[in-house]
This record gives C-alpha cells, structure tokens and sequence, in this order.
C-alpha cells in the first residue's frame, strides 16, 4: 500500500477529491515539462500561508492601525466639507445638472422633490491647515487639524450600507473576503504572543435612533488562513466567551486537555493536510495565553485620572465609545498589531440636526484624545489612525424640509475621511468637492486608492501583497487598477 495515501474509514468525498482530483493530470503535465517545472513548483510550494508572517517590502512608516469606522455613513457637509453658498439655496430644488442622472436609492428616488438643506452648523477654519471644521460639534477635534490628513474626495460605487461598508472594510462589495485587518496580520504578524494580532470592538453610540446590522462577516479573514480573522471584544462579562475556565477547573487541567486537543489535531493535520487545523491548535494555544493577559487588559484601574479626564467621564462606562477608544490606546501600546472600532447610528435619514449632536458628542473628545495620548507615549509616529465611514450624505433633504428638521440619503458620489499619525501627512487637504458637495472636482479617491496608500504606510506595495487562492492573486485592492495618493503621506 502506498504509505503516502492511506487508508482513511473516515475519509469525506470532498476530502478524497480534492487530495487525488488532480493526480494523473499532475503527473501527466509534470513529465512533459520535465525538470524545469518540479522546481518552479518547489518554489511556488514555499508561498506564505500564514504560519509565519509575510514580511513587508520596504520599511513601514506605521507598526500599527486603530480604525474608527463610523457605521452609517457620516455627512461630510455637516462635518468636514463646508458649503457656504448653499444657504443661498435652502429648500431649491438640486438642479439636473449637478444630478446628472446619478443612481439614487430607493428611499429617494420617488421624491418629488430635491429641496436643498444646507448645514445649520457653524464652521470655522482650524489650525495652520485652515481646514473647515464644524467649530459646533467638533470643539476638540478641532485642536487636532494640523496632525490629521482630510480626503475630502473619497469615492464609491456602492450605494447600499452592506455592500458599502463589505468594499471599504475588504475592498469588494460581496462579504467573505479578507478585511484591511486581516491583511495587516498577514502581512506583519503580531507584536505580543499573548493577545490576538487584530482585535475589533463595537462601540454602543449614545443615540440609538437608527442602526445598522454588522457582523463578523466584516472581520472575517476570507481565504487568508483563520488566524488572521478579527478577535472581537465585548463590553458585558467576559471581554471574550469562555476565556475563563469553568468553576472547579484549574488551570493546570486546562492546560493538559489542551495538550492533549493539540496532539490529535496534530495527528489529523499529518494525515489530512488541512491549515486550519493548523490555525485551530494556534487558536488554543492563544486562548490559554489570554487568560492571563486579557484581565490585565481589561482593568482600567491603573489609568490614572487625567486620562479620563482626557478622554471624558464616558470612558468609564464600559461599551462606550470612549472607553472603546481607550481601549484601542491600550491594545496598541500592548503590540496589538490591528484595532477595529465601530460606532454605529450615523445613517442620518431624519432629525440631522438632533442626531448629530449626539453623535460628535461621542466621537470628538476621544479622537482628540487618542492623539494627545500616542503623542505623549511615543506612539503616535507609528501608529495610523483612520476616521470614516463607508459613503457620505446627499445635500438635498429625504422627506421634509424644516430648518429643525431634515434627513438626508446615502450618497456614495463623495465624502470625507481622515487618517492621522503612521506616516499620514498631517494638515494635508486633500480633494476638492461641487459648491453642492456632490460631485468631485479635483483629486478624486477611490477606495482602492485608499486601500492602496495605507497598505504603502504598512510597508507594502499593493499590487504585490497577494496571496495565492484558486490560482488566482487575490489582493485587498482588487484586479482593478489602484493609485498610490503620495499626496497624503508625510
């Protein structure tokens, strides 16, 4: 019997087909091509399938990433993009020419109308930069302007929230493929054995108006090996399900079924070859390491006052956003390689002027924090914040029109977002937008563009971090072609 291909009584006809599928074929094309081609598959055989890390190409300006993604798409002309001149046309009609026929979704697309509702906010220019801020809602952050990089004209085809944030979080509108984070963790592995190299956290938003769904499908490693997928943290109980052990079970009992976990898994990966075996006996051997890093994490009691002081009296309440900021500041400065924070309720169909309040209220002091903070620890150089969502907002109204009251649709057209520290170009304004915000009129950025610069700040040239599956390259920016933006790197 051939030793290399044993008998298997479990064996599954997946299992079979896809050990033998190719065998005679193989064999076949491998005698005629002869000598050239065993070692050209030798060398193909040596990709990097995550067990070690990939390595960058070229020194990165950041070690590390914490991404605040506000889920809901947050209104760049109530924020970040000032239009002055649109006070001129409150409750006019957006005309035709500035339209242009443009894909609108269902929730407008039968209005009758298109009544302009310009910003109510106050706006004024902040830092040396002279970036136009809301001077309203984002007192704080406004402080910051000359350490952050605005992308005024970001760009999108996806108009929908699932599709929108599955391309700005993986680079393609259809879910299951490796998200941003997953790409940092394979190519750069971690900086601490003892906690998970990329870690997500859900912010609970103070205004519960209007959520949107997320799931895991949004830090999920696609078909990078499992152990690239996100870790998420909860805010109640256990920071993660069953890290700790049940009542009556000591850790010494732990860690010999574990061993003894490990030692069959190992024996079924030398007879069926499966990686996520592989990724399942690292997977345990994580959890058991985190049960004593995770609790130290977790207990804020060694932050001293000033620190909440900060980042403002919410970082004390668990789940907030605040204390998931601050929480990111912990995990970075521990050499969590990836940190994932979502604030959601920024789909701001109606009440705008109630809602907005509320949500910068949460988000402005802690993202001014958070720079102060990895300013004062010597962190901020190399680590790469990013603020934003996954589209902007329409500058006519959805539904009615008062100035108390408006709502306005998800626009994908353009839209702002900002990175700071890792190598991003601080004071850098990057993209110019129509007087209705609608349209981009210089510098457009697309989001493979985007992705394409910040892998470059990771080390890596975008079109050959690649990593082989279903013979194909598959790659974060996609088989479009993608454009490094030079302008917003330091």
């Amino acid at each position: 019997m051939n030793t290399s291909f044993p008998f298997n009584p479990m064996e599954t006809r997946r299992g079979f087909f896809t050990r033998g599928g190719h065998l005679l074929g193989s064999a076949a094309l491998t005698s005629l091509l002869g000598e050239a081609f065993l070692q050209q598959a030798s060398a193909s055989a040596s990709v990097n399938h995550g067990a070690v890390p990939l390595g960058p190409h070229f020194a990165p300006k950041a070690k590390r990433v914490i991404y605040l993604h506000m889920v809901g798409g947050p209104s760049q002309m109530d924020l970040f993009d000032h239009k002055p001149e649109m006070q001129k046309w409150y409750d006019k009609d957006l005309p035709d020419s500035v339209r242009k026929g443009q894909r609108l979704t269902t929730m407008t697309s039968g209005q009758a109308r298109f009544p302009i509702a310009p910003s109510k906010f106050r706006f004024e220019q902040a830092g040396q930069c002279g970036m136009w801020m809301n001077a309203d809602l984002l007192p704080y952050l406004s402080k910051s302007a000359d350490d952050m990089c605005f992308i005024r004209s970001m760009h999108t085809e996806a108009i929908n929230h699932e599709p929108a944030i599955a391309a700005m979080q993986t680079g393609n509108q259809v879910t299951g493929r490796p998200c941003l984070g997953s790409w940092a963790s394979y190519g750069l592995g971690s900086m601490n054995q003892n906690l998970p190299t990329f870690v997500v956290l859900v912010a609970t938003p103070t205004n519960r108006e209007q959520e949107q769904a997320i799931s895991s499908r949004l830090w999920s490693s696609g078909f990078l090996p499992g152990e690239h997928a996100g870790v998420s943290f909860r805010s109640k109980g256990d920071p993660i399900l069953f890290i700790n052990n049940p009542p009556g079970v000591p850790d010494s009992v732990r860690r010999r079924t574990i061993d003894g976990l490990n030692a069959l898994n190992s024996l079924n990966f030398q007879r069926m070859g499966d990686p996520e075996t592989q990724t399942r006996i690292q997977q345990y051997e994580m959890a058991f390491r985190m049960q004593a890093s995770v609790p130290e994490l977790t207990d804020f009691a060694s932050e001293p006052e000033h620190t909440f002081k900060m980042y403002g009296e919410a970082a004390k309440t668990p789940g907030s956003f605040a204390n998931s900021v601050l929480m990111a500041r912990r995990l970075a400065e521990r050499g969590v390689r990836f940190v994932q924070v979502y604030h959601n309720n920024w789909d701001h169909h109606s009440n705008v002027s109630g809602r907005m309040p509320s949500q910068c209220k949460d988000v402005d002091q802690p993202c001014h924090a958070l720079i102060e903070d990895l300013k004062q620890r010597g962190m901020f150089d190399d680590t790469l914040i990013i603020w934003g969502g996954e589209f902007g907002r329409t500058i006519y109204s959805q539904g009615g029109l008062s100035k108390e009251n408006y709502g306005r649709d998800h626009h994908p057209r353009c839209f702002t977002m900002w990175m700071a520290g890792g190598g991003a170009k601080g004071g850098a304004i990057h993209g110019e937008t129509d007087d209705f915000s609608y349209n981009i009129v210089k510098d457009p950025v697309h989001i493979r563009d985007f992705h394409a610069t910040v892998l470059h700040l990771l080390g890596f040239h975008h079109d050959r971090f690649v990593f082989k599956h279903q013979g194909l390259d598959g790659k974060l920016t996609g088989v479009e072609e993608a454009h490094l933006v030079k302008a917003l790197i330091s």
